[in-house]
């Protein structure tokens, strides 16, 4: 190898040289930089990536935090009801409290969600020939965010035979515990 690098001129010696350190440049690029390069970016990718999903777990948390604080505000206004309490009956004597009870066609009640150990209790109520002040002092009474009693759709609409008068059907929903019969088909 010595006898090889004897034999040749100067500028061929320096070309030699010159795509040795061209070919260990590239060999150090190939082998180091551009590894140590590509998992930089990945990491950097990564970390942006767990950062957004702790944001979203974040996110989460607080509404989790926000859900089970709602729960149990439902639960502790249920349990503090009166024993043998159904939204069927409190609606007829908030009817009767506000002077509608005549108004009343029918009371259906409907099919609620299961929601852990409780579920919805609905009721449909249809009721007509209402003055718009013996409407709001009815839902005034009804409604109960304290006893977590809402009116979750309401249709109100006048009267085509007494144009004076409204009829309206209303949609009131609360929770209560779950039914021995809704527990069963659990």
């Amino acid at each position: 190898m010595t006898a090889f690098w004897e034999q040749l001129t100067k500028s061929q010696r320096r070309m030699v040289v010159a795509g040795l350190a061209v070919f260990a440049a590239a060999a150090l690029f190939q082998l180091a930089l551009l590894p140590w390069w590509e998992a930089r970016q990945r990491v950097t990718a990564a970390i942006a990536a767990n950062e957004r999903a702790l944001a979203e777990l974040a996110a989460l948390g607080e509404e989790y935090a926000q859900f089970k604080q709602r729960s149990g505000e439902i639960l502790r206004v249920v349990n503090q009801r009166l024993p043998g309490f159904s939204l069927f009956s409190h609606l007829e004597r908030k009817a009767g409290e506000a002077g509608v009870r005549m108004n009343i066609l029918s009371i259906h009640p409907l099919k609620g969600m299961p929601a852990g150990d409780y579920e919805e209790a609905v009721v449909e109520v249809r009721m007509e020939k209402l003055t718009m002040e013996e409407l709001t002092d009815f839902l005034y009474r009804l409604e109960s965010p304290g006893e977590l009693i809402h009116v979750r759709r309401a249709s109100i609409a006048k009267m085509k035979e007494h144009p004076e008068y409204m009829s309206a059907l209303l949609q009131v929903f609360t929770y209560q515990p779950l039914t021995m019969g809704a527990e069963r088909s659990k």
